[in-house]
């Protein structure tokens, strides 16, 4: 047998630490991701269950405006008040012309 030269032995000595680094990295990495994972499952658990209360949320509010007695009671309370806004406008019409044509008349110093 020949001999076999240091340089030899300390290259693969180098190499079998390079594996088993890589292996420990991989392991770590691996580990890492599968928490990760976990985390995000729990959070999209919950963030879910939050969406689902807000979509129970919007559906009660949802129903309680389309309460048509509610509306319609609203909507009669909205026609009388705007039959009231036309009176109160015609009779500023009318009182402004009165005093337009009076301003027009009186003396300004």
């Amino acid at each position: 047998m020949a001999p076999v030269d240091w340089a030899v032995y300390a290259a693969l000595i180098v190499a079998g630490l390079a594996v088993v680094a890589a292996a420990a990295f991989v392991v770590i990495r691996s580990l890492q991701a599968w928490r990760d994972f976990k985390r995000f499952r729990r959070q999209l658990g919950h963030e879910l269950d939050h969406l689902a209360d807000a979509g129970e949320r919007t559906a009660a509010a949802a129903e309680r405006a389309t309460d048509s007695a509610d509306l319609s009671a609203s909507v009669g309370r909205l026609q009388r008040s705007l039959g009231r806004l036309a009176v109160f406008r015609s009779a500023l019409a009318d009182a402004t012309g009165t005093v337009t044509r009076f301003t027009a008349l009186y003396p300004r110093k």
